[in-house]
């Protein structure tokens, strides 16, 4: 149970400011769960923090969360990354005013005077792989992450594959981790009533064109499967491209796969939609996931799903779908092909629909209070 005290909370919405992806979505679906009207937070004192040299909040933040206070400061979030990480300065209150919580969106601490601290780690992936990570997080976070996780009263993580990954790793004892999964999306409904009018037209992965995704089995799989069933539905890969998608563009352009591929790039959530609404089947064959939220738009909307057995994706997917060696080229290529059969991804879309309906962004909002109920009970 949530305790009934008001909160002053700051919750850091950097991710959402630009590109939303996971964990953008996470952040601002949560922010809106905990200050709906009765929702848990909805007494507290909530506002989100943003730092930017040129970017903005859009106009759609202050509409859809309209109980919340939007600090906008104009900071090279550069600069202002590296001096909370190398300096611990300057105190987040300097920049945002008083607050009783403060709530990083990144397994690394933002500074504060007299805010508990609470951090969000959707995974481990970093330590384990620091090659595939971003200059800032080869630098800082492999350094950091336990100093930080050791001080911060609560962790918050989206699955219980990260939550024994923490425990394990960091050796965070499992009091301070709350378990706080994400929910199905607001659109889930629309896009499935969308579907029901069309007839679905493509193969569809939704992620960040990175290493951990492994674009390059999937392109292998499809490859094979359309050797096998040349009528088979186009791939589209659908999402933010860093310097790795350059080699797997350069495939898709080349037979066999050319004309057959597709690379989108970062797409909306308007473009989102629209592609589950069209998507025979969403595929995800990750190394590793901390969550894998595509996944779980996919079932929530109906699209069936064929997913790897890579980090939480077999705890996402419980018995919607049986999960793939992401090395097992020939695995994939068979679960993709089975889909493709009408009474099977019609089975598939009713596992998934069921599975869904465990998840909901008001049950993650009760969590995420209650971590911050704790965090602030640990600084008292």
């Amino acid at each position: 149970m949530v305790p009934c005290f008001a909160v002053r909370i700051l919750v850091d919405y950097r991710p959402a400011l630009r590109q939303r992806t996971g964990v953008g979505e996470y952040v601002h679906e949560l922010v809106r769960a905990l200050t709906r009207p009765g929702g848990p937070a909805a007494a507290d004192e909530v506002a989100v923090f943003t730092a930017s040299w040129k970017d903005r909040p859009g106009p759609s933040v202050a509409g859809e969360l309209p109980a919340v206070r939007v600090v906008d400061r104009r900071v090279p979030t550069r600069v202002l990354t590296w001096c909370w990480n190398h300096l611990a300065w300057p105190p987040v209150e300097w920049l945002a005013g008083p607050a009783d919580v403060v709530h990083a969106a990144a397994p690394l601490a933002i500074p504060a005077r007299q805010a508990a601290s609470v951090l969000t780690i959707h995974d481990l992936h970093f330590l384990r792989h620091p090659e595939r990570m971003s200059a800032e997080m080869r630098r800082d976070f492999p350094a950091l992450v336990h100093r930080h996780a050791a001080a911060a009263p609560a962790i918050v993580v989206s699955s219980a594959y990260t939550a024994a990954d923490v425990e394990r790793t960091l050796g965070v004892p499992p009091a301070r981790i709350h378990l706080c999964p994400p929910g199905v999306p607001p659109w889930a409904e629309a896009v499935r009533s969308a579907r029901a009018a069309k007839a679905p037209a493509h193969i569809l992965f939704v992620g960040t064109l990175e290493p951990r995704k492994n674009i390059g089995v999937l392109l292998d799989a499809y490859e094979r499967l359309r050797a096998r069933v040349p009528a088979a539905p186009p791939l589209i890969l659908a999402g933010g491209l860093t310097p790795a998608a350059a080699a797997w563009r350069e495939r898709a352009a080349r037979p066999p796969l050319a004309g057959h591929v597709r690379v989108t790039g970062y797409v909306s959530e308007a473009e989102r939609r629209s592609l589950f609404a069209g998507a025979r089947m969403l595929v995800m064959p990750s190394l590793d996931e901390g969550f894998g939220l595509p996944v779980l738009e996919a079932m929530a909307a109906g699209v069936p799903v064929v997913v790897s057995s890579g980090g939480s994706l077999p705890e996402v997917v419980g018995d919607a779908a049986t999960p793939v060696d992401p090395a097992d080229v020939e695995g994939l290529a068979g679960s993709i092909a089975r889909l493709l059969d009408d009474d099977a991804a019609r089975q598939a879309s009713a596992r998934g629909l069921a599975r869904a309906a465990a998840f909901s962004w008001e049950a993650c909002a009760l969590r995420v209070r209650a971590a911050y109920a704790a965090a602030a009970g640990a600084r008292a």
